[in-house]
């Protein structure tokens, strides 16, 4: 696994690449997921990425993936449990002080770091971990969280436009003034609705 988790961070570029379609392709489907339910999607996604990020990132499903952002190298990986860079205690040659036969998993990380596309994200600090997410599927809340952006900002823009035709009208007609309304057709209106 060890070896893995290196090739993982030294093919930093590939990984994000994939990240990113499949990150896509999940927050595609939030409308099938809000319709199954996404307890139901959870059950059934998170021991696919159990699997797939103990492999090669040997992940220890923190629920609050960053690998994205610190060079496909798992910061859980660290005996001390640094979450935001390396300790004083980093050996010649880039090695952990706990475990010498272990490269730094930061050291690995600033290098995965700069074959990212987005690799400055790094030096974003990173709020402590939350573990009552431990367990939960970091995919599926990140897809989650950029579908909800997404339905918001589309939401704000329909009402934005809605409310701005009302208000354009009557401050800003068209070349041509607008005809007043025949009593006839308003007072036939104001019927129907009683």
């Amino acid at each position: 696994m060890y070896r893995l988790r290196l090739f993982a961070s030294r093919h930093s570029r590939s990984f994000e690449r994939i990240y990113t379609l499949l990150e896509g392709a999940m927050v595609a489907m939030d409308p099938v997921f809000r319709r199954v339910g996404y307890r139901r999607v959870e059950a059934v996604l998170t021991p696919i990425e159990r699997l797939v990020k103990s492999l090669l990132f040997d992940c220890r499903m923190c629920g609050q993936c960053v690998l994205s952002s610190t060079g496909m190298s798992c910061p859980m990986n660290c005996p001390k449990g640094l979450r935001n860079g390396p300790c004083g205690g980093v050996r010649p040659g880039g090695f952990c002080e706990v475990k010498p036969q272990m490269r730094c998993v930061w050291v690995e990380a600033w290098s995965g770091a700069t074959r990212m596309r987005h690799g400055e994200q790094i030096s974003i600090v990173l709020p402590p971990v939350d573990h009552s997410l431990k367990g939960s599927s970091a995919w599926l809340r990140a897809a989650r969280e950029k579908a909800e952006v997404r339905r918001a900002a589309k939401e704000a823009q329909r009402t934005t436009l809605a409310r701005a035709f009302d208000d354009a009208r009557e401050h800003e007609p068209s070349s041509a003034p607008l005809a007043p309304e025949p009593e006839t057709s308003v007072e036939a209106s104001r019927e129907r609705r009683t």
